[in-house]
């Protein structure tokens, strides 16, 4: 497999480590909506998503002869985007987490009960979690991490993350049908 199969952007990225100011601006065009919508599900304020995706840019932009093709370049972006985030609301004791309806889907297939419930409920239910649960949540079935890079993002451990998100999972399902 050729490394722009594995990497799409690999010599857009390659010309930004030269310094390439237009390869820069086409690589955040890529990627800044996609990045933004992370800010607004963790942040759910559109100024402080905004200067997250801003600052996370500037810093991958800075760090990116770091940037060892160990995952893409988005994957890479993205955990810089939910570092950001996380770091930004143990700063000013944000505990809110919300989910943009027009980019809500959820990672995991798993078919829980034969209700279906409506995404507002689903978005009022995960509100109503306690900040540990949704942070968990909102990796896990939201952003599509696993319970190992949760741990890592989180710094807690893989057990702790399983169990939060199964406890997590447990009251969202009894809020939901309330």
């Amino acid at each position: 497999m050729e490394t722009n199969d594995i990497h799409p952007h690999h010599d857009l990225v390659e010309r930004c480590k030269k310094g390439d100011r237009s390869a820069q601006y086409e690589l955040y065009g890529l990627y800044v909506d996609a990045m933004f919508n992370i800010g607004m599900r963790m942040l759910h304020n559109r100024a402080d998503a905004e200067d997250i995706v801003q600052e996370a840019f500037i810093d991958a932009f800075r760090n990116l002869n770091g940037f060892r093709y160990e995952s893409t370049f988005g994957a890479w972006l993205k955990r810089i985007v939910i570092n950001k985030c996380i770091n930004f609301r143990a700063k000013k004791q944000i505990a809110t987490t919300s989910l943009d309806a027009h980019s809500y889907h959820l990672h995991e297939p798993e078919v829980v009960t034969d209700e279906t419930f409506d995404i507002q409920k689903i978005k009022k239910a995960i509100e109503a979690l306690k900040p540990g649960f949704r942070q968990v949540i909102n990796l896990y079935l939201i952003e599509g991490y696993d319970h190992r890079e949760i741990s890592e993002i989180l710094q807690i451990s893989e057990g702790t993350s399983k169990s939060q998100y199964h406890r997590a999972k447990k009251r969202l399902l009894k809020i939901l049908k309330q």
